[in-house]
């Protein structure tokens, strides 16, 4: 996917980042608190809420670019003190430009945050 490349519409966002995500090695799906989340081993390294109609709210570890990530007017630090350990928020409504490849080298970079050094190690730095 081009670095370019964006999408209007929530769901095919939130199917292209999700499925994205689960090529990473080791992430798998899973739901607490009713939200979906991926997870290396047992770690979360985004957050997904598709939950709310017409609305796509996605969250991150950002170590390298949390700066720059909250320059962007849909980006805010993640609450319940998460923001404070470099998460960011991305909240995109419906019909809105979501930068997909942005958002899923940002999460590529929240997986190198959270995995295992040798599992880090096999996804490479954009």
């Amino acid at each position: 996917m081009s670095d370019d490349q964006t999408v209007t519409s929530v769901s095919a966002a939130f199917n292209a980042v999700k499925t994205h995500g689960l090529t990473l090695p080791e992430a798998w799906e899973d739901h607490p608190w009713g939200e979906t989340v991926l997870k290396v081993r047992k770690k979360i390294f985004v957050f997904l809420n598709g939950s709310r109609e017409g609305v796509l709210a996605l969250s991150v570890k950002l170590p390298q670019s949390a700066e720059f990530a909250l320059l962007h007017p849909f980006a805010s630090k993640t609450g319940y003190g998460l923001g404070n350990s470099g998460w960011v928020t991305c909240e995109f409504n419906e019909g809105e430009d979501i930068p997909l490849g942005m958002l899923m080298e940002w999460m590529e970079q929240s997986y190198r945050a959270v995995a295992p050094k040798k599992l880090a190690a096999l996804v490479p730095e954009p």
